[in-house]
């Protein structure tokens, strides 16, 4: 959202989801030329979706509700969730001939940020194509309820990313947040009340992308640009992975030392004597420093893991922003609304070091050390420059783009909650941290290490 633009406004709603066929019709229809023209996708491949297609048949016979499970590495996992559930699924449903009765759709949850920065449009098509909107730092009861009736008696199942953002990582896993555990266990509980007998599964989905050619010289010309706004002479242009290893590994250090210096000059904060640390260190206490001085203007003790403390900054901004005491925004004075205005800029302020943080939350001191291939430094150097970008306040949606890609969909064996609710009936926090950690491995496993 443009600073400029911030003002203070009448609270977020629910975007409540209205399905429409027609517009789903549409979108399915459109959805290959959209992945042409907006993406460096150019192949998606599928594998184990036969398994998917018959737990859709079983769906479709009233035996199971299952939810798919998604890995969120990039904004165009959501193109490529459609392509595996409206294009390969009938797919291999006609060649193996399984016999769907209707045609194959999901409804989805989605973040209700996205349409704050993607635009209020996003929020009316994802409404039509059935999706339910979440606020992810606060206990948005019309959006779990929404969730969790869709889940028990939507006419389709439901695909969520239980990571809850991007991480921007092909081969990391976030920690995943436990609410889709959670709604698994609502679902066999709410069919156990209703006395019906289906069962409840839970669908890991891996999805990665490779480059079909491995485009070192876009990551090199990417590299150079950041060392340029950050103030670096490169000394080489090689297309070596050591040598650009070396350009990278000095690129970061070098941000890590603005931002030490920035913390230190602006924000009065003591970091420690870098001599006495390595670079993932730093990282970490970096980045637990920007929270705190978010945290500390919005008087928010630091709780949880660097993921649960963003999503309750993000709450707290949007709480100033979007407030409930400007329902009826036309009956205020013009000095209130004033004063909302200022407020409201204020807040969104802090919320940017959050944002950076957020960037940065699964990156490890080894990710390209441990395996220096094309995709590890391309997700590397795509970070650096949406950190870079954030910083000169540039449109993070005008990514770059680095090479051709392919897609890789697999789908994992279905995890059984219904197996697990007299667990969950013993103890149900326990419960559902087991389950997420179960999803959590099952997720791991079906990364491919290119």
């Amino acid at each position: 959202m443009n600073q400029s633009s911030i003002y203070a406004q009448p609270p977020l709603e629910y975007i409540a989801p209205n399905f429409n066929p027609w517009i789903w019709r549409g979108v399915k229809t459109l959805l290959p030329l959209w992945l042409q023209w907006q993406t460096t996708i150019e192949e998606i491949e599928g594998k184990n979706v036969e398994q998917l297609t018959n737990l859709y048949q079983q769906f479709q016979a009233g035996k199971i509700r299952f939810l798919m499970a998604f890995r969120h590495p990039s904004v165009n996992d959501p193109y490529c969730m459609g392509y595996l559930v409206w294009k390969l699924l009938p797919t291999i449903a006609k060649e193996k001939k399984i016999t769907l009765k209707n045609a194959p759709h999901s409804h989805f949850i989605y973040d209700r940020g996205i349409p704050l920065w993607a635009g209020y449009r996003v929020g009316w098509l994802y409404s039509q194509l059935g999706g339910t909107s979440i606020q992810r730092g606060k206990l948005d009861i019309p959006g779990l309820r929404s969730a969790r009736e869709l889940f028990v008696n939507g006419q389709f199942p439901m695909a969520a990313a239980p990571e809850g953002a991007t991480n921007g990582h092909n081969e990391i896993i976030s920690p995943l947040e436990p609410g889709i555990s959670q709604l698994g266990f609502w679902c066999v509980e709410d069919l156990y009340k209703a006395k019906r007998e289906e069962t409840v599964f839970i669908v890991p989905i891996g999805i990665q992308y490779f480059y079909l050619s491995p485009p070192w010289k876009t990551i090199e010309q990417l590299l150079s640009q950041l060392e340029k706004d950050v103030g670096i002479s490169p000394k080489n242009h090689s297309l070596d992975p050591s040598k650009l290893y070396e350009r990278l590994y000095g690129l970061g250090e070098h941000c890590l030392g603005i931002m030490e210096n920035f913390y230190r000059q602006f924000y009065h904060q003591t970091l420690p004597d870098i001599s006495e640390q390595n670079l993932q260190e730093r990282l970490q206490k970096l980045l637990n420093v920007g929270l705190e001085v978010a945290e500390s203007y919005f008087n928010l003790k630091p709780k949880g893991s660097m993921i649960d403390r963003c999503r309750r900054l993000e709450q707290a901004g949007w709480e100033y922003i979007y407030r409930d005491d400007f329902k009826d925004i036309n009956q205020l004075s013009s000095v209130d609304k004033g004063l909302g205005d200022r407020i409201a800029e204020e807040a969104s302020l802090r919320m940017w070091h959050m944002r950076l943080v957020e960037s940065f939350v699964a990156v490890t001191g080894y990710y390209v050390k441990d395996k220096p291939s094309a995709e590890r430094f391309a997700d590397t150097v795509l970070l650096l420059w949406d950190f870079v970008a954030k910083i000169k306040g540039e449109n993070p949606l005008s990514r770059p783009q680095l090479g051709s890609q392919q897609a890789l969909i697999t789908v994992g064996d279905p995890l059984s909650v219904s197996d697990r609710f007299n667990e969950y009936k013993k103890n149900r926090r326990q419960a559902v941290t087991n389950l997420t950690q179960n999803l959590q491995d099952a997720l791991d496993k079906l990364i491919v290490h290119s």
